[in-house]
Parts: C-alpha cells; structure tokens; sequence
C-alpha cells in the first residue's frame, strides 16, 4: 500500500527526512558544464525537491554520492595513522531503474569480491535508495535489452503529480514518517519505461577470436583516452591511490583513493616498468569485454545496466551500444 501526502506538505516531507538523512539527487547546475554556458545535472545535496531533476537523465551517475571521487582513507604522521570518522547523518540517493540495478554491481565488487571494502561497507550500510520512475525512456538508454529497466529492489519511490507526492515504501523504518504525512492510502506504482529507442544485443557465445578482432583497432584508433566514459559510468569501480604530504610537515599527510580510467595511458603501469595494455585498442577491448562478458561470466549478470552515459559523453562520439551490437552481428554470422 502506497502513501498519498499533499503538495503542500512537501516542505514538512523535507523537514522530516533532512532530520536524520542528508538527501542526494540529480540537480541541474547552471553554468557548469564543459562547454561555455551549457549546463550539467551531476548528484549533489539538495534542500528541496524542487531543485531535483525529475524528467532528465543525470550526467553523472548517481556513484558520486555513495562513492566519492576523492576519499581519504587515513590520515599519518611520523608515528601515528588515523582512520577518518563515518559521515554522521545516514543518506537517501534519488536514483533510476538502472542505477539501482548498478548499486547490485558495485556491491559484488565491493562487498562480496572476496574481501569487503571497509570504506565501502561503512558507507552503503546507511544508504537508503529512494527510486525515481522514468515516464519515458531516455535517448540513449538501453535499460530494457539489458533487463535494468525496472527494479523491487529500492526503499522507496517517490513520484509528484498535480496534487500529490505519492510513495511506495518498503522500508519499515521510514514507514512511519510517510503514514504521519500522509492524508490517504492508495496502490501507488512507480513508472517503468518498457521499450527504449535505443536497443542492443548481447552476445552470448564469443569466442577466442573475438579477443583479436579488428574491431577493436577501428574503435581504439578514434579513442583519445580521456576517460570521460568511466568517470560518468555507474558501474566502473577502479581507482589509484595518492600520497599526499602536508608542506608544514612533510613526515604528516593522507593516503586517498581517487577514481582512475583504465582506458587512460599509464593506468597499468606496475614497478619495474611493466605495463600492460599499451595500445588504446586492447584498453578499448578490455573495457568492453569486461562489461559484457568477464563479469557476467563470473557473477551471471553483465556489469553494464544500459544506462547510455558513455555514448553521451564521448567527444569522439564513439558507440559503445554500436560496438556491442557489430560483436553481436559478428557472432550470427
């Protein structure tokens, strides 16, 4: 059973949740895009759900909320090392259908990859996801071939129409703040889109030669290496680690883990001066093949949710949907 609160108490709704969670959402932010006057909606903290963009897919995915991109992990002196304290409020993301499927991922590189990821685990155990239906699909997105396009697997929906913020809780412990605000009960059932414009074909059976195919030379060839389509990817979980020495003391700093892009040059690099994958078309292949075959084959799902992102953002307008879809053809074949 859903939760129908009136419009007008959508401040009290804010109020009552910015109590105990800090609250992240996809925000338009004017004038900050890479271009000159263009805009970029990117996760930040929001004070109001009017500031939360609602129809338009984000830039960036929602990770920068639940993963930051430049995280200290201790701080040391001459003798001493010191864990940072956890974030003192709990969180709620405003995420899509994809997205949440993307956290799915991130928590079997994190938490079920052998090891958990200490930072990680404190962080995700108090995070609640807050999910935002898609009325239509989005230009780029392929959720619906990549099976992402709806999801059970969320705390709470949220949806505003003319009169009414309508919510579908499934959390026990925010039940009771919603049925305090709330002035009726109704079925309430969040938006899923069920066919894209966008459409894509995994293939299934890819053999030893699909690993030297030329095609990954014609796309690796176009490729300039930025690693915009990493940073803006809800699922890419790779990052390198900085020292970083304070000038006042030089025997005191912190230790950080900062996003890194495998399609950028010297990411390999190991000591000794070995490195791998030194041409762009074997980064280009690694990257792919790990989204649509190495991980599936080793946690049964692909690591890509569909969301489009890459093919957004990529300056040399390259296709990862294309790619997938001519390794499929490649296949049938």
């Amino acid at each position: 059973m859903g939760y129908c609160i009136h419009k007008e108490e959508k401040e009290n709704l804010l109020h009552t949740l910015t109590k105990q969670y800090d609250l992240y959402a996809p925000k338009v932010m004017k004038g900050e895009g890479c271009f000159s006057d263009t805009d970029v909606i990117r996760y930040r903290k929001i004070t109001s759900l009017d500031e939360i963009e609602w129809e338009k897919k984000s830039d960036y995915s929602f990770k920068e909320a639940l993963l930051p991109i430049n995280e200290t992990i201790f701080y040391f002196t001459e003798d001493k090392v010191t864990v940072p304290e956890e974030p003192k409020k709990k969180t709620i993301i405003f995420l899509r259908s994809c997205d949440l499927h993307a956290v799915r991922r991130l928590d079997q590189i994190y938490l079920r990859n052998g090891s958990e990821d200490f930072y990680y685990k404190r962080r995700r155990e108090n995070v609640k996801f807050a999910l935002m239906g898609c009325v239509s699909t989005c230009k780029s997105g392929f959720c619906v071939s990549m099976g992402t396009n709806r999801s059970k697997e969320y705390d709470f929906s949220l949806k505003m129409s003319d009169k009414e913020i309508l919510i579908d809780c499934r959390d026990k412990e925010l039940e009771p703040l919603f049925q305090k605000l709330s002035n009726r009960t109704a079925e309430v059932t969040p938006d899923f889109v069920t066919e894209n414009l966008e459409k894509v074909r995994l293939p299934k059976k890819l053999s030893n030669e699909s690993f030297s195919d030329e095609i990954w030379k014609e796309y690796g060839s176009r490729c300039i290496a930025c690693g915009r389509c990493n940073f803006v990817c809800p699922t890419c979980t790779c990052f390198a680690m900085q020292d970083i020495f304070y000038q006042d003391n030089q025997k005191a700093g912190e230790r950080r883990r900062v996003w890194a892009s495998c399609q950028v040059d010297g990411y390999t690099d190991m000591a000794g001066g070995i490195s791998f994958r030194k041409q762009q078309s074997d980064r280009m292949r690694f990257k792919v093949m790990h989204k649509i075959y190495d991980y599936e084959k080793r946690f049964g799902d692909p690591m890509c949710v569909g969301c489009g992102r890459c093919d957004d953002v990529c300056p040399e307008y390259i296709s990862y949907s294309n790619l997938v879809n001519r390794l499929a053809d490649k296949e049938a074949e």
